[in-house]
């Protein structure tokens, strides 16, 4: 017999263990289980919104989830693969799906947005048809039409671009395309999106139940950055097993990062594609600018930042840029030589002394030789990706890295300056996932910290990765006399970091990161 009150993987015992438990941390009974209940909902219905080019939809999308996430600018095209957020109106959850313009008759990178646009429509359990009042229904509006109707799915007909009561006589004109009553709106204001949600709630179905308990975590995020037209998008479509995102040889294809869950090596992983970082972004405009935003964002919510890099060109300074750009992000880091399918032996030979030359910084780093186009070492990815993973969260033990200090200093000893010499009394790992070493010495020290990076590297004789000592911070414990006319002025040497009391965030010798004296250059 089933018990009265189901609670998934959880019984009656164990569901009261854990409010008991909850309660006992401080929080509300009530809250947790209001909660329990939300997170009881399993896929959530989608919602596509489609429409001809250059109608407001990136717009409305950012209207509807309150938040400015799709790139959006004043002229067709911006919007090309179909990008997936998540949304709540009227205490109802559901996701809703950018789509690039439909367009009937065309070829090219065209021919491939109108295919994802196609798709959103077919997987989508409700639609939203944005149409531009102020221009009217067109002939690609009325082609629009027979394609949802074909679909056979709800549609909501969102008169755009109504800014005013002067503009709604334009939009009782779309009653003609036979798709219901049209709802004015403006995206750009929000005026009248809150109908139009009603309408879509309407529309959309119910959330069907899932069992509280099943799945525990996350996935793991995994970014894919590079250059322009280095391949990304290409590598996410291998993994997919579809043509998830558009593929195109015009460098700057994708623009919004797209999210995917792809289960590969037995494991299911959130892989992003992000737009191409290129060369000077603060000199970029329009759309091109914002994606680069929209890319670093990306990096900072992944976990795995895996830098793709273009085998047959040389190894660029952007390049090492990108990848020092992932390591300060803390992120674990996997370089991926791509194109690996079109190298020669000439090539192949300098690319490896390129390699010992120019990535000597990151030589921890996990490296897989891989060909988006046919699939080449697609299996040596998750090993590279769990390696890198394992380094990011290794915890050194607090002995281990002393050990490793000592050593450090005794084959270095530290200057001495103002006639004394300072001493590094211990050492700690204050934290892992983009790990962080706190160093406490002795008296006023100007002592070089480790060098950022992310950890994903073997590990030294001590024990720790190669990569997990980040920005140190110092504590000072001995005392400051007041100076004297007699003592010759200090200054801190070039590239030496200070470790004082009076730099310390608060003055009291707490840990914190110092600041460089580095000069700077003419």
């Amino acid at each position: 017999m089933n018990d009265q009150h189901d609670h998934g993987a959880l019984g009656d015992a164990e569901y009261a263990e854990f409010m008991e438990l909850a309660a006992e941390e401080g929080f509300d009974v009530e809250d947790v289980e209001g909660a329990i209940e939300e997170a009881g909902h399993g896929p959530l219905p989608v919602l596509a919104v489609v429409g001809r080019p250059n109608v407001g939809k990136s717009t409305l999308v950012n209207r509807i989830i309150g938040r400015r996430e799709a790139v959006v600018e004043d002229k067709p095209g911006v919007t090309r693969d179909r990008v997936t957020y998540e949304a709540e109106w009227a205490g109802r959850r559901f996701k809703v799906v950018d789509t690039g313009g439909w367009e009937q008759d065309v070829l090219g990178i065209d021919a491939s947005v109108a295919a994802q646009a196609e798709y959103a429509i077919e997987a989508a359990d409700a639609c939203v048809f944005v149409v531009d009042s102020t221009v009217g229904a067109t002939d690609t509006d009325e082609a629009v039409v027979k394609l949802l109707r074909r679909a056979g799915k709800p549609v909501v007909l969102c008169a755009n671009k109504v800014d005013g009561p002067s503009g709604e006589a334009d939009a009782t004109a779309l009653w003609s395309l036979g798709l219901g009553e049209p709802y004015p709106v403006s995206s750009l204001h929000g005026r009248g999106t809150g109908d139009l949600l009603d309408a879509v709630l309407e529309a959309l179905p119910e959330a069907p139940e899932q069992r509280f308990g099943n799945a525990i975590g996350g996935p793991r995020r995994i970014a894919l950055i590079g250059r322009p037209n280095v391949g990304k998008s290409s590598l996410l479509n291998k993994v997919a097993g579809e043509d998830r995102v558009v593929v195109n040889e015009l460098a700057g294809t994708t623009r919004d990062p797209v999210d995917e869950l792809i289960e590969l090596g037995g494991k299911t992983w959130k892989f992003v594609d992000t737009a191409g970082i290129r060369k000077k972004v603060h000199l970029q405009e329009g759309a091109d600018y914002y994606a680069s935003l929209r890319t670093a964002a990306a990096v900072e919510k992944a976990e795995v930042a895996v830098v793709l890099i273009d085998t047959t060109d040389s190894i660029s300074v952007q390049d090492q840029r990108i990848i020092t750009m992932a390591v300060e992000s803390g992120r674990a880091l996997v370089i991926a030589y791509n194109k690996w399918d079109e190298l020669d032996e000439e090539r192949r030979y300098y690319l490896e002394r390129e390699i010992e030359t120019e990535m000597q910084q990151v030589a921890w780093a996990p490296r897989v030789n891989v060909s988006a186009k046919t699939g080449r070492h697609m299996d040596k990815l998750v090993p590279a990706i769990e390696t890198a993973l394992a380094g990011w969260e290794t915890r050194v033990p607090t002995g281990r890295l002393n050990a490793f200090l000592g050593e450090l200093v005794a084959a270095h000893p530290h200057p001495i300056r103002g006639g004394k010499q300072p001493r590094i009394l211990f050492g700690t790992q204050a934290g892992t996932t983009s790990p962080y070493a706190g160093v406490r010495v002795r008296a006023r020290a100007r002592v070089s910290p480790p060098r950022r990076s992310g950890s994903s590297a073997p590990p030294h004789r001590c024990g720790h990765p190669a990569a997990c000592g980040t920005t140190a911070g110092t504590r000072s414990t001995g005392r400051r006399r007041s100076a004297s006319p007699k003592d010759p002025p200090t200054r801190p040497a070039p590239g030496a970091w200070t470790g004082s009391d009076s730099d310390t965030a608060d003055g009291k010798g707490r840990m914190g990161a110092r600041r460089c004296q580095r000069p700077r250059r003419p």
